[in-house]
């Protein structure tokens, strides 16, 4: 009789197994087992906030496997992950055994641990408790929240502003602070101002530089030389002057360590150092939390990466403290550990820092078992945690001011030395978006001033006079967007990485140099929003919304009062947009983006003059597939434009205004490579065909740019690189089978065997690499088993998970496992049997569903790559010869293929 233990993940699962042997059994539940169908009424205000839940088939099965697991034990041990989120899939998992009638006999128990390791889950079993109720009930209400935000203003958005997109409640937020400040960057005007220094040295023959502060006895402002003019008069008046020291300014300054690392923290600095995106840095973490294998050893390298919390527990921190001694010294250890504290409101959430579970195991020493991207982020972790208990850096500041006999003109130099480096010696932050021409931080670090000392004669030796301009405020990276929404209290951190997706998902934001940039739907459902439905996107209501949630996870609040003071608010203003007409949007919106979308030429003529008949004025029109510039002569003047800036368009977009770029010619056949645009995309293009033995045209290779790659960023090479998919990406380390990358129907994707898998956003298909590859496919092979080869023929029989369920596949043929039946526990007998009985012909691929429309017969149209390339036969400078044409009693006859560039052999892992 063994206890079962619930965790989230099936990585998880099996290093807590090897923790607990035989007298356990440990099933993951694969992250959430339900959750609120999306269709209107699953949350019902009128029943008070009553909500319907439903499993999907993976759900329902994992519950089933533990229902199955719990006959006959003692203890169920809840161990999800110790958040939020966490508590809530724990309490799902005992609501749906409940109705199954699984506890019958058997006691709940909710464990937590911040580390994954054998001390920890052991400490966790010895010390269980109950679901957390205040906790549960925080996700209930902010799930209910979220769902009747996007299910109730969504439809307004569809019916007045057609072509949008769903809103969301903290989405709608970070999408206004980004439209913000691209408006504010939009109407920046540069202002000139200009600085004058001098080159001096020292009695003893140093040099160094001053600049002026001080001119006519007046202190200088920022803007106090406007012009070349005043600069020149300026200048003047420092090289008249013979220059003394006036006076020597030293002091020495602390520099303290910065925090351990809390989930915003992280996505900041991985963003800044490592070029890391949310997704990226959270996906990275995950794996080093859960595990990695270390000498046949599965070892959690790091704590629970979604925190709020900069504590560390007291072990840990002497354990870094004995390293630090033993690694740098005992000067660089403090007297008594560093203890930091959170800014959490709710002590319940406040877990600890992001740290290595042991400081032993050095970047150095794990580097070998890691990929290079859990490499760099175990580094920057481990280097953080460690410094964060090291002594603080001093650094000696020194202030020289230089005046001319009179002390009208007066010049500063200023400098600093570290006198002791302290955890600078480890770890060093970096600056984000620091305005053009200043200086870092660890540049003052290393500006040092010769030994000076007052009435010290100064020979200037130069005078210079620089020009300046203001800069308008840089867009939103990743990593200061977090901290903005951080700083504002709105969302969670643990959040912040799956709302940028969203932004950027729904074509809301784009990403340009590490940068967000919103699109103009964007902008139209900001301004939308913020016109119609101001108070749900203003960030004091949202981050006002975020502190009632945490008064209900505190046990402070009553979660439904909170949701009724929420909802009738709310209800009612979307009860006011009733009425509201489309020309009332138009003309709200007109008005609010009128100057991003008409700028002032600059010849200063009206902006708004139509350019087709002269006399008509344009402006913003909605049609049935969203947005455009329109004239209002309309319909006398059908003068229109898609939603853009005029002059503002992308290169590669403009290049490809008549539909094909040129890119050079490939070295292997002589074709030309194009890049063209056809009715579903960018695709790039190889010669332009020819024909074949029977003189019938041949279509040109062809290969579709991926989703989120900018036509901008195509050159010559990577073209060749897209044309030369499907590419082996290696050999898998377990099986010995071929892995490849290709682009389908679906977008990129790896595959082994009969295996698919799609990549991430973060992932690129022309350079993904054998770890990466063999990552995404465990997670595929859990929804495929093969069963092995048929007795007839002797073609693999595999069961695979599909849209409607577990079906069996067999050289074509498919088959639906009965209800009564799962993946697991079919036989190779019962699914011969089932093919044979019940089996249908697989369709090909064109023909298809949706097929017929998918493919027209013009030539852009087969830029969208099938969702199973074949490989490419060799590449020739002649035309390969083409396949006897089909019958014609068959309707698809498949078109010869024109000169296809060879796969290459292998690729490098």
């Amino acid at each position: 009789m063994t206890d079962v233990v619930v965790v989230e993940s099936p990585a998880k699962a099996k290093t807590i197994n090897k923790y607990l042997g035989q007298d356990f059994t440990v099933l993951a539940s694969f992250g959430h087992v339900r959750d609120l169908p999306p269709k209107d009424g699953s949350v019902r205000p009128d029943e008070d906030f009553a909500m319907d839940w439903s499993a999907e088939d993976r759900g329902e099965k994992q519950v089933a496997a533990i229902a199955k697991a719990v006959k006959g034990a003692r203890n169920l041990y809840l161990a999800t992950d110790p958040d939020r989120e966490g508590e809530a899939i724990s309490w799902h998992v005992r609501e749906m055994l409940e109705q199954k009638g699984a506890l019958r006999g058997v006691k709940v128990h909710r464990i937590t641990f911040n580390e994954i390791t054998k001390r920890a889950v052991q400490h966790a079993l010895a010390h269980p408790r109950d679901l957390d109720t205040p906790l549960i009930e925080a996700y209930l209400a902010r799930r209910a929240l979220d769902y009747l935000v996007g299910f109730t203003l969504s439809p307004v958005l569809w019916r007045k502003l057609p072509g949008s997109r769903s809103a969301g409640r903290v989405q709608s937020v970070a999408l206004r602070l980004i439209c913000e400040r691209e408006a504010e960057i939009e109407v920046f005007r540069a202002r000139e101002y200009w600085t004058v220094e001098g080159r001096f040295l020292t009695a003893s023959a140093a040099p160094f530089t001053a600049r002026l502060t001080h001119l006519g006895g007046r202190k200088l402002e920022q803007f106090d030389l406007p012009d070349e003019a005043s600069a020149m008069r300026a200048k003047a008046a420092v090289e008249a002057g013979g220059f003394t020291i006036a006076s020597v300014e030293k002091k020495r300054v602390r520099r303290n360590p910065p925090p351990p690392f809390t989930t915003s923290t992280l996505q900041q600095e991985a963003s800044r150092k490592l070029g890391f995106g949310a997704q990226q840095t959270m996906r990275q973490a995950q794996q080093l939390y859960e595990g990695v294998d270390i000498q046949g050893e599965t070892v959690g390298l790091i704590t629970y990466m979604r925190t709020d919390g900069v504590q560390m527990a007291r072990e840990a921190m002497f354990a870094i403290r004995d390293h630090v001694k033993e690694s740098f010294g005992p000067d660089y250890i403090p007297a008594a550990p560093r203890e930091y504290s959170s800014k959490a409101k709710n002590a319940q959430e406040a877990h600890e820092a992001i740290r290595p579970t042991d400081v032993r195991r050095t970047p150095e020493q794990v580097a070998r078992f890691l990929t290079p991207e859990q490499r760099r982020l175990y580094e920057l972790v481990w280097k953080r945690a460690v410094a964060s208990q090291m002594q603080s850096a001093e650094l000696d500041q020194t202030a020289v001011d230089l005046a001319e006999p009179t002390g009208q003109t007066r010049l500063r130099a200023t400098g600093s030395v570290i006198a002791f480096d302290g955890f600078l010696k480890l770890y060093r932050e970096d600056v984000d978006d620091a305005p053009a021409g200043a200086a870092s931080g660890e540049e003052d670090d290393t500006r040092t001033l010769p030994p000076m000392r007052e009435k010290d004669p100064a020979k200037l030796t130069a005078a210079s006079a620089d020009q300046h301009f203001t800069q308008p405020p840089p867009r939103y990276s990743e990593a200061s967007l977090v901290k903005k929404m951080e700083e504002l209290g709105i969302g969670r951190p643990s959040t912040y990485a799956s709302i940028l997706q969203t932004l950027q998902d729904r074509d809301y934001v784009k990403i340009d140099k590490r940068r967000f940039v919103p699109e103009d739907r964007g902008r139209l459902v900001t301004a939308f929003l913020v016109n119609f439905f101001e108070r749900y996107v203003d960030s004091n209501f949202t981050a006002s919304m975020e502190e009632k949630l945490d008064d209900i996870s505190g046990g402070r609040a009553d979660w439904r009062a909170v949701m009724r003071a929420f909802w009738d608010d709310f209800n009612a203003a979307i009860a006011a947009t009733k009425d509201l007409t489309i020309s009332a949007v138009i003309d709200a919106l007109d008005e609010e983006l009128g100057p991003h979308f008409f700028p002032q030429p600059a010849d200063g003529g009206d902006p708004r003059a139509c350019p087709a008949c002269g006399n008509g004025r344009l402006g913003l029109r909605l049609g049935r597939n969203g947005a455009f510039i329109g004239c209002s002569n309309y319909p006398e003047c059908r003068h229109t434009r898609p939603l853009a800036v005029p002059g503002n368009e992308p290169e590669g977009d403009a290049a490809l205004a008549g539909g094909i770029k040129e890119l050079g010619t490939d070295p292997v056949t002589g074709a030309q490579v194009t890049l063209r645009r056809g009715p579903y995309g960018v695709y790039a293009q190889l010669g332009e065909g020819g024909t074949d033995a029977k003189g019938k045209p041949t279509k040109p290779k062809r290969a579709s740019l991926p989703r989120g790659m900018d036509p901008e960023s195509v050159t010559l090479e990577r073209a060749l690189a897209l044309l030369d998919l499907p590419r082996i990406v290696g050999i898998h380390p377990e099986t010995g089978e071929e892995i490849s990358a290709a682009i389908g129907r679906f977008g990129p994707y790896v595959k082994m065997g009969s295996i698919y898998k799609s990549v991430d956003r973060d992932d690129d298909v022309l350079t993904i690499g054998i770890n990466r590859a063999v990552s995404l496919l465990a997670d595929a092979k859990a929804k495929v088993r093969s069963m092995g080869p048929h007795p007839k023929d002797g073609e693999p029989v595999e069961i695979k998970r599909g849209r409607f369920g577990p079906f069996a596949q067999h050289a074509g043929m498919v088959a639906s496992l009965p209800r009564n039946l799962t993946m697991e526990e079919i036989t190779l007998d019962q699914a011969v049997a089932l093919l044979a009985e019940k089996g249908k012909k697989l369709p090909p691929l064109g023909a298809r569903k949706g097929a017929k429309k998918a493919a027209p017969k013009k030539a852009a149209a087969e830029a969208v790559a099938e969702e199973k390339p074949k490989k490419a036969p060799a590449r020739k400078a002649a035309p390969a010869k083409a396949a006897p044409a089909k019958a014609a009693a068959k309707p698809k006859a498949t078109p010869a293929k024109a000169p296809a560039r060879k796969a290459p052999a292998k690729a490098k892992a």
